[in-house]
């Protein structure tokens, strides 16, 4: 029996990379129309109810038709497509969190969804530290200032230097697939790493390398603290002006992690004032930045667009695990990575 599959990729996560590993993946004869969308070339935004989407309803709903299984990264999965498509049964989104899907409506319609956890971990933690190094050692501000004409040699003067990672203290708040790397990461350069996750009771195999301690403990340790949550109404705003102010003098705050997690103003504040030496950002409340930003403006602050995950790597791993949970799912084999499991069983509209 053929199944047919719709790949519905992007400028980043290309159809070929999908359909390269649903072939090793995936069991049986497989037919493939595609869709390429749109994203990163214009910025992703909100699709009638779903967030971080790329692309139309309209031209999903054309493309799907007659297709089982879909595999994308940007494309928007709602109410009304659900509606529209009433052959798809498996929606594979090849990112770290199903944003862009209307999960109780897929789970009305008994359409699974899966996505792919980890996929970006190592370039992200990658990215982290790149981040904390940039700050730590000013290396933007010097670049610049170095090009410009400029040979800041006053840079040396003990006030205006970083500090150096060995011998440091590191907190990290959230432990997922990222915080494990960069815990290590750090731990291998010779930091003292702290870690916050309310939903670990102990670190397991990187007992040897961190020490768990409550929020409040991390922050007045912590010479760099590095966000790496996930965005839940729990971690909206966790880290304020009184979580700032309540870090130690001449420290620095880096976020690649989700811009809900952070108040940006009460950083920013921090860092004119002087409380914090540096901040280092990935990602934004309001993405692309908006013209005439503090973020774009305030010295100290290193600002790079939503790019840490970037890397030929992590679109490979992307397409990997989804095309593996779609063999899975044409094997008759329970799913890895399924956001919705209650699909699984919900009877079909007739």
């Amino acid at each position: 029996m053929t199944t047919r599959v719709l790949a519905a990729g992007d400028l980043f996560v290309r159809n070929r990379l999908f359909i390269d590993a649903l072939r090793a993946a995936a069991p049986g004869d497989l037919e493939f129309t595609e869709l390429t969308l749109p994203w990163p070339v214009e910025p992703f935004g909100r699709v009638a109810e779903v967030d971080e989407a790329s692309g139309t309803e309209e031209r999903l709903i054309e493309a799907l038709r007659g297709a089982r299984i879909c595999v994308t990264q940007m494309a928007p999965l709602t109410r009304r497509v659900l509606e529209a498509c009433p052959d798809l049964e498996l929606f594979g989104i090849s990112r770290g969190g199903p944003v862009n899907a209307n999960l109780e409506a897929a789970t009305e319609h008994g359409v699974a969804v899966c996505y792919a956890p980890g996929r970006n971990a190592g370039a992200t933690a990658e990215h982290t530290l790149g981040l904390i190094l940039a700050a730590v050692r000013r290396i933007p501000q010097t670049h610049a200032d170095l090009v410009a004409g400029q040979w800041r040699g006053d840079y040396y003067r003990y006030e205006d230097v970083g500090v150096e990672l060995l011998g440091s203290t590191v907190g990290l708040v959230g432990c997922g697939a990222v915080g494990r790397r960069v815990a290590r990461m750090l731990a291998a350069l010779g930091a003292k790493v702290l870690v916050h996750d309310p939903y670990l009771d102990d670190l397991g195999d990187l007992a040897d390398a961190a020490e768990l301690v409550p929020l409040d403990d991390l922050l007045a340790r912590a010479q760099i603290v590095s966000l790496h949550a996930r965005a839940t109404p729990q971690t909206t705003g966790m880290i304020g002006a009184a979580q700032i102010a309540a870090m130690a003098p001449g420290s620095i705050i880096v976020n690649c992690a989700r811009g809900s997690l952070l108040d940006y103003d009460a950083a920013c504040d921090a860092v004119e004032s002087g409380h914090l030496f540096a901040a280092a950002f990935d990602v934004f409340p309001e993405e692309p930045i908006p013209a005439g930003s503090r973020l774009l403006t305030t010295p100290n602050v290193i600002v790079t667009p939503h790019l840490a995950g970037a890397s030929k790597q992590t679109a490979a791993n992307a397409a990997r695990i989804i095309a593996e949970d779609v063999g899975r799912h044409l094997r008759g084999e329970p799913l890895l990575h399924c956001a919705n499991p209650g699909a699984l069983t919900a009877p079909r509209p007739a």
